[in-house]
């Protein structure tokens, strides 16, 4: 089906990205293969993909970006980071994009303003936002984390863990308890940055999949963050959070759709050389209808995300919409790509092929962003049960 969702400046910008990748990311080196053995993405990356116009284009023009708000953009990246076998790459800066600079732009006072959104523009203050902690996971009401007024100071103790661009991030997003007596209202965010004492970063952990994507513990004993690093209101954290989950929740899903296409892309190809009892294994019946049903369900995943994105720009995405899309297809992803793995029989479990690196890599989307069963949870309740 033809899509209706792109216009012929989203494609030029496709294409652009497209050629940032193939010099900046993959090059005739494999840089990204050896970012996957490293466990890390070079921060200079970032700043290319700046100096490019690939991060914060959102960020208004009079603060060095293009004041392009429009999350079609952003679908281009994640899309074409799919396509490329760059996941742990497109991670990275999805979430620099589509999940941190909305905080930045929406709560930022004008002096927070002028300090740091020429630098993510420029992909020179890389992002992050800590919200979960070793003993906790959806229920961030239940955080430990706390900072305490201490004159124009706030002293801040705790821990979090799972957090992307953990190692690489100068400026981290942080969910604290300002009020430890109260749950939700209890909630502020403050920025945390790159240097302050008592801020720690532990392991870059190893994970199953997106083994170039940074993902660490942080620690934080006694650190002294200025007031005038609170982010929006003492105690609106939570509600801030909450306003920013739809459009986090909808880059992970176009993400997972646009990994499904990948993985099927890559399964034509193959099916179509590889030989079997005297003729290609894609010319075999069974491959045929898998095949089949694997593309009829992307198709209905990608007209769905489209809705969504269109309804985004708009203002209309409902916290509901966004979670129905996170769940199912992510859930479409793992889905797809493991019956695609199938079909390249042993060549599909070694890590030189980009499918074994994709269903690797997929694992996770059903946990991040909110867990599937949570994102249920909201469905169901949306409906009054």
């Amino acid at each position: 089906m033809r899509r209706r969702l792109y216009e012929d400046l989203h494609e030029d910008f496709r294409a652009s990205f497209r050629t940032f990748l193939e010099r900046e990311v993959i090059g005739e080196e494999n840089r990204y293969g050896q970012w996957e053995r490293e466990g890390l993405v070079p921060r200079e990356v970032f700043a290319r993909a700046g100096a490019g116009g690939f991060t914060g284009m959102a960020v208004p023009e009079e603060h060095g970006g293009a004041g392009a708000e429009d999350f079609r953009l952003n679908l281009v990246i994640g899309e074409e980071t799919q396509r490329a076998a760059v996941g742990g790459f497109g991670l990275g800066i999805t979430l620099h994009n589509d999940i941190c600079l909305p905080y930045f732009l929406s709560y930022c006072d004008a002096a927070q303003r002028e300090r740091w959104l020429a630098g993510i523009a420029a992909g020179e203050l890389i992002t992050a936002v800590a919200m979960t902690e070793p003993g906790i996971g959806s229920d961030l009401a239940a955080m430990s984390t706390t900072a305490k007024r201490d004159g124009d100071h706030f002293l801040l103790n705790g821990a979090k863990t799972f957090i992307t661009n953990g190692i690489n991030a100068d400026l981290v997003i942080t969910a604290v308890k300002t009020n430890p007596s109260e749950r939700h209202r209890g909630i502020s965010l403050l920025i945390l940055e790159r240097g302050m004492e008592g801020f720690e970063r532990g392991r870059n952990l190893e994970k199953i999949g997106q083994h170039s994507q940074d993902t660490a513990e942080l620690s934080f004993l006694d650190v002294r963050v200025p007031v005038e690093n609170l982010l929006g209101e003492e105690g609106q954290g939570f509600l801030y959070l909450v306003s920013n989950l739809p459009q986090e929740r909808l880059s992970i899903a176009a993400s997972a759709v646009a990994a499904a296409e990948a993985a099927l892309g890559w399964t034509l190809e193959y099916v179509l050389e590889r030989k079997a009892f005297g003729q290609s294994i894609g010319s075999f019946q069974a491959s045929r209808f898998t095949l089949a049903e694997v593309r009829s369900e992307i198709e209905i995943g990608r007209v769905y995300i489209d809705r969504c994105a269109e309804a985004l720009n708009a203002g209309e995405l409902t916290p509901e919409d966004a979670a129905m899309a996170k769940w199912w297809c992510t859930d479409l992803q793992g889905r797809v790509i493991d019956r695609c793995l199938q079909l390249f029989g042993g060549y599909g479990y070694m890590l030189e092929y980009p499918i074994a690196r994709a269903f690797a890599d997929a694992r996770v989307t059903r946990i991040y962003g909110g867990a599937n069963e949570i994102m249920k949870e909201i469905v169901g309740r949306s409906m009054g049960l």
